[in-house]
């Protein structure tokens, strides 16, 4: 077993271990991503050209440079025929995206565990290997989208009324505040639990056990608020890397197709660095909750390796 993954890691440690990971297996991850994500890219890039989007600069009218870039944006959201026609292709693409998304996540979890067991690895057979879980990923991954939808609807509605009949049976001020002081109430609770539900997906791959969510709530018990810092920097690096590259090549491509590819391929970098960061954390995780760091060590002290005389 790889010496990084058999003790338990801090703050820092797992994010040093996800970019070095990164940095060593880019070439493999990153195809992954590139074979999954790649053609639903190009199709999305095509329907831009037929839709009449300018493939290398795309800007609208106006006097100054400014202008013209920020109609551009503006125009190309108004709606006819080729728009609506882009936006249904758009539509498909984002479903085809949710499907087959996973199993590309997947793989590259497949891939990390080979390389915590030291083991070689092709971009071909963890593909397979996730494929393999595709129906446990897709169920999961509903459940997990409608208990999503139903912990966030719910509280919406709360604060809502409760606004509403505070203002009207006390005062306005009395209303807001209680809405507010609701909402962060309720802001808290959802990432608390959608963080200790958020590892479903790596018990379903890795440990095979699905819908997975009771897995993931043993699995995160003491280290909530760590996960959720974690979360948090992930969420940063990506904005950050992604409006850097958008807003300075935005200002010379416009809301072109070219500016959509290179921001697409952007996409898949910061997809990457997550779904390592994600593996990285998982089984860290199971480090911690199953032992098995312990576990390699008794196979290797009652299986020793055989000595060549």
């Amino acid at each position: 077993m790889d010496s990084k993954f058999t003790k338990p890691k801090g703050f820092g440690e797992i994010l040093d271990h996800t970019f070095s990971l990164s940095k060593e297996k880019f070439k493999d991850f990153f195809t992954i991503l590139l074979i999954f994500y790649g053609p639903i890219y190009l199709v999305d890039a095509i329907i831009q050209l037929a839709s009449g989007t300018n493939f290398f600069r795309e800007v609208g009218s106006g006097n100054t440079w400014y202008e013209q870039i920020l109609t551009g944006f503006t125009e190309s959201g108004t709606i006819d025929s080729s728009s609506l026609g882009a936006d249904l292709g758009l539509i498909l693409i984002g479903l085809v995206t949710l499907i087959f998304g996973p199993v590309a996540e997947a793989a590259i979890l497949f891939g990390i565990d080979h390389i915590r067991k030291n083991e070689e690895f092709t971009i071909k057979a963890v593909i397979k290997q996730a494929f393999s879980r595709f129906w446990p990923m897709l169920g999961s991954s509903i459940l997990y989208g409608l208990i999503i939808l139903g912990i966030i609807l719910v509280p919406i509605l709360a604060v809502a009324f409760t606004g509403v009949f505070g203002s009207m049976a006390a005062n306005p001020v009395v209303g807001v505040l209680l809405a507010i002081v609701l909402f962060f109430g309720f802001g808290v609770l959802i990432v608390y639990l959608l963080t200790r539900w958020s590892f479903y997906f790596g018990s379903v791959v890795l440990d095979r056990q699905s819908p997975g969510f009771g897995r993931s709530w043993l699995l995160t018990k003491g280290r909530t608020w760590v996960l959720i810092g974690l979360y948090i920097v992930f969420y940063l690096i990506i904005s950050i890397i992604s409006f850097a590259v958008e807003a300075t090549l935005g200002l010379a491509l416009g809301n072109s197709v070219l500016l959509s590819m290179i921001s697409n391929l952007v996409t898949l970098f910061t997809t990457m660095i997550f779904s390592i960061g994600y593996g990285v954390m998982y089984l860290d995780l199971k480090t911690r909750h199953d032992g098995d760091d312990l576990k390699e060590l008794i196979d290797e002290y009652n299986n020793p390796p055989i000595l060549n005389n």
